[in-house]
Order: C-alpha cells, then sequence, then structure tokens
C-alpha cells in the first residue's frame, strides 16, 4: 500500500489578493510570449512549407555507387542498404551488436510524489486547502529528486549514477557513402536487443567486482532480488536500429551528406526506411510540419486563455469575501477569458497570414465573403417570399 500524509494550510484574503496579483505579470508575459510564438510560428511553418516545395523541384535522382562528382552541393535522392563492419558496443557491461544505433535505456526503482488537493472558500475570502501526498514506488528512467517531498524522511532516493547512452557506428555506408550521425539519428527500426541468460558471466566481468547483477527478460537488473525490487535497484535494457534499406534526401557533399539550404534558409535533411520516393518524402515532411504547426497554434490558443485568466484571477478573489459570488464572477471571467484568448489568438494567426501568406490570405476572404453574400442572399430572397406570401393572405 502507497503512503498518505495529508496537510491542511490557509491563505488569508489578502494573501491570496497580492498572489493574484503577482499572477497578472505572469499573465501579460504569457500572453505577450504566446502572441510573439504565434506569429513565430506561421512565419516558420511558411518558411519550411516553401523550402520544401523548392527542394521537391530541385531534387535530382542519383545513384550510391558511383559517386558522381557532377552531383556535388546539389539536393540528390539516395537509395540502398547501409552498411556497418564494426560492431557496436557499450563495454560498462560488455554488449556488442551489429547495426547502425545502440542506445541503452536505463531506469531505477524510485519513491514517487504525487499530491491531490481540495481547495474550499470561507466566509471573508480565506481559502483552506487540504493536500493529500501519496507516496509510491515506481521504475522510472528520470531521477526523482526526493530532496523536494513534502515528507523526505523515509522516501529518500539514491542518485542515479547510470545513464542512458547512444552509439553510432562510425564506418556506416550507404553504397560508397559515408553516413554520420545526422542520418543515422533519424533512421527507424529499433528492436530490443536480446539479453540471453548465457550471456551473464560476460556482463559480470565488464561491469567488475561489488555489483549483484542478473539477466532476465532482456535486461541486466542490478540489484538483490529482481521479483522483490529495492529502492535504487537498476534495469538495464539496449536497443539496436539494424542496417537496413533507407532513402535519403540530402546535399551531396564529397562523399557524405549535408543539410540542403533553400533560397529562404530553410534546410532539408530527409531520412525514411525503405525505398521510398522523394515526392513521398517531401510529402511526408510537408505534412509533418502542417501537424507541428497547429499542434503549435492549439498550444499557444490554450495558454492565452491561460494568460487572460491570469490576469481576471483578482476579480474572482475579490469577490470571494462571499463564497457564491466569487463563483459566480469566476465563472463569468473563465468564460471572458476562454473568448479573448481565442479572438486573441484567431487575430495573430490571421494577420500573420495575411503577412507570409498574402495571396492565400485575400483568395480564402474573398471566398468566404462570396460564400456569406450568397447566404445572405439566399436568405433575404426567403424573407422577402414570405413576407409576399404573408400580405397576399
Amino acid at each position: 500500500m502507497p503512503d498518505q500524509i495529508t496537510r491542511t494550510t490557509t491563505t488569508s484574503w489578502f494573501s491570496r489578493i497580492g498572489s493574484a496579483l503577482a499572477g497578472v505579470l505572469v499573465g501579460l508575459v504569457l500572453i505577450l510570449g504566446c502572441v510573439a510564438g504565434l506569429a513565430w510560428n506561421e512565419g516558420n511553418a511558411v518558411k519550411i512549407a516553401r523550402g520544401l516545395t523548392e527542394g521537391a523541384g530541385t531534387v535530382i535522382e542519383a545513384e550510391v555507387a558511383p559517386i558522381l562528382p557532377a552531383n556535388d552541393q546539389k539536393l540528390v535522392h539516395v537509395t540502398g542498404v547501409v552498411g556497418v563492419t564494426e560492431p557496436l558496443s557499450d563495454p560498462e557491461f560488455g554488449i556488442t551488436a551489429t547495426g547502425v544505433k545502440l542506445a541503452r535505456t536505463v531506469e531505477m526503482y524510485q519513491w514517487q510524489e504525487e499530491s491531490k488537493s481540495e481547495t474550499r472558500t470561507k466566509l471573508g475570502g480565506g481559502e483552506e486547502t487540504i493536500t493529500t501526498y501519496t507516496y509510491s514506488k515506481v521504475w522510472s528512467s528520470d531521477a526523482i529528486d526526493s530532496s523536494n517531498f513534502q515528507t523526505v524522511a523515509g522516501h529518500e532516493n539514491p542518485q542515479m549514477t547510470i545513464e542512458p547512452r547512444e552509439v553510432y557506428a562510425q564506418d556506416a555506408t550507404l553504397g560508397d557513402f559515408r553516413l554520420d550521425d545526422t542520418v543515422l539519428s533519424q533512421m527507424g527500426g529499433a528492436q530490443a536487443l536480446p539479453l540471453p541468460p548465457a550471456m551473464l558471466p560476460e556482463v559480470e566481468a565488464a561491469a567488475g567486482q561489488g555489483r549483484t547483477l542478473s539477466l532476465g527478460q532482456n535486461r541486466i537488473y542490478l540489484g538483490e532480488n529482481p521479483a522483490a525490487p529495492a529502492i535504487g535497484d537498476t534495469r538495464i535494457a539496449y536497443d539496436l536500429t539494424p542496417a537496413a534499406e533507407t532513402s535519403v534526401v540530402a546535399r551531396q557533399n564529397g562523399d557524405g551528406f549535408m543539410p540542403w539550404r533553400a533560397r529562404n534558409g530553410a534546410e532539408v535533411l530527409l531520412v525514411e526506411d525503405g525505398n521510398v520516393p522523394a515526392a513521398d518524402m517531401f510529402q511526408s515532411a510537408q505534412d509533418a510540419n502542417t501537424v507541428l504547426a497547429w499542434i503549435i497554434r492549439v498550444g499557444g490558443v490554450i495558454l492565452l486563455m491561460v494568460g487572460f485568466g491570469l490576469i481576471l484571477a483578482p476579480f474572482g478573489v475579490l469577490a470571494d469575501v462571499l463564497p457564491l459570488a466569487g463563483t459566480i464572477v469566476r465563472m463569468g471571467t473563465g468564460l471572458i477569458g476562454f473568448v479573448l484568448g481565442l479572438l486573441v489568438g484567431t487575430v495573430t494567426i490571421a494577420l500573420a497570414w495575411l503577412a507570409f501568406r498574402p495571396v492565400t490570405t485575400v483568395i480564402i476572404l474573398l471566398v468566404g465573403g462570396g460564400i456569406a453574400f450568397a447566404v445572405y442572399r439566399l436568405g433575404l430572397g426567403r424573407a422577402k417570399r414570405a413576407a409576399a406570401a404573408g400580405a397576399s393572405t
């Protein structure tokens, strides 16, 4: 059963007003940052889209062998099977495997704190908050700092001494081309590396004395008993990205690849698994650019709503002298914050579109205006016919 500790805190009305006023400054900074971020996002999305469009019209097909000097510094599309000769290794635990990337993941058994709060506004504007802190043991790939726990005693986490690691092949080739980490890091198809129990002697020899370890479920376990883990126990697993057929769109630079730069400064270096045509690779990149732009738009608008909510928060706190009045005011300020955030976000995006996509924006406005005018005329005509029918009766 997880440990639970409850704490009750009381905040006066004047302290809440001070915190709310400080939140106004945070809200202003957040709004300004979101407006700037949304405007930058539109410009960046256009920049990348135009760079990809230019690249799609510039790219040339090339063979992986032999390398043609005439293509040097040009944007090329090549496909072939990646080759490696030297195995990858993690000498700390004696692990070796042949592929283009060996990734070590590390998890430590640690205490984790979770909190749940219930706040009640009292007559006079003060607040009483009851917070329940729950402590449980979890496997985590991130070090959890127990010094910030509400109750540290009995929930101390040791330092995480083993870190994750990535090793890339230094001799990877694509035909006659050499591949560096820039390309290899974008290759997919990673699979869990088998760690059979028969490897235990090699792992123990590499790990050195003083470490109690075992192998199971494709993991190295550092601890006394995998079936009953203790705080500080660590488990390690590996993923291996195999050498496989790969497609690359990049600038040919001697016998290697570098990002190609469009006229507007956008850089292009695309890597996909398998034999993928250049047109499909550019389309995938355009789709990813669109999705990312929409994620930032939605996130920016939500943060704008939060910012306006912080600015309007003092009104709710002031009204909390009577708890019911405070609840009603917060409902109103919440709605206002939602509307303002949506309005400012939409206007910012629209103005950015007008700045970076003037032709597209004008076309959209004309089409939208035409549809609105047609709907208006249709509704007006129906109203006139209804009025005429009513007069005749």
